[in-house]
């Protein structure tokens, strides 16, 4: 694919994240999508067929940035807590990055989760690793006995919450200052890690 092709193409990705993030994939228009990226629609279905088709798109880029590194952090040589230190430094950096996801994630879970299986599976993300790591600290006596499952759920949310909950959070208690909220997601990503394992270190 040549320079303006690819150019183009992610003009589109950048525009359709956008509505998607706005009007979530069904209430969503091609139209709005070819608008925002200041094409024709014409051009909008010559690389992307259908609505479904960007969406996928949109959505593996994302989890194809994210699932990889997350994936890296817990298959590398590194102690129990160091990983989920690792990961969740990683997975609220992701977030910052991509600020629109959750609340996009959320959206289709709801909606539609056979399309999230589907793309987390294409991309090979695997959870039976890490619970087979956790049911082994606790046999070892690294961790309090826990349900792996429980462990992984009270990671996840407590790294996701504050992007779902950021409108609230920043009326509430951030008195709408932006980087004040910015400033306290870098914070938690020392902050989650080091609750958790406070919290199952034996």
């Amino acid at each position: 694919m040549n320079k303006k092709l690819e150019n183009t193409e992610e003009k589109i990705l950048q525009a359709a994240k956008q509505v998607f993030m706005k009007k979530g994939r069904a209430g969503a228009r091609m139209q709005e999508i070819a608008d925002e990226a200041g094409i024709n629609k014409s051009l909008l279905h010559y690389y992307f067929r259908s609505k479904d088709k960007l969406f996928e798109a949109v959505f593996y880029e994302a989890l194809n940035k994210s699932l990889p590194k997350i994936g890296n952090v817990l298959n590398a040589d590194k102690s129990f807590f160091d990983k989920i230190r690792s990961f969740t430094y990683h997975y609220i950096d992701f977030f910052i990055d991509n600020p629109y996801l959750p609340i996009f994630i959320l959206n289709e879970i709801s909606s539609n989760p056979e399309i999230i299986i589907k793309l987390a599976d294409q991309i090979g993300a695997k959870s039976n690793l890490f619970l087979n790591e956790i049911t082994t600290a606790v046999d070892k006596s690294i961790i309090k006995p826990i349900d792996p499952r429980q462990l992984i759920i009270n990671l996840i949310s407590l790294c996701v919450f504050p992007f779902i909950a950021k409108p609230l959070a920043q009326a509430l208690i951030f008195n709408n200052e932006e980087k004040e909220f910015l400033n306290f997601i870098e914070k938690r990503k020392i902050e989650v890690a080091e609750f958790i394992i406070n919290s199952i270190r034996k």
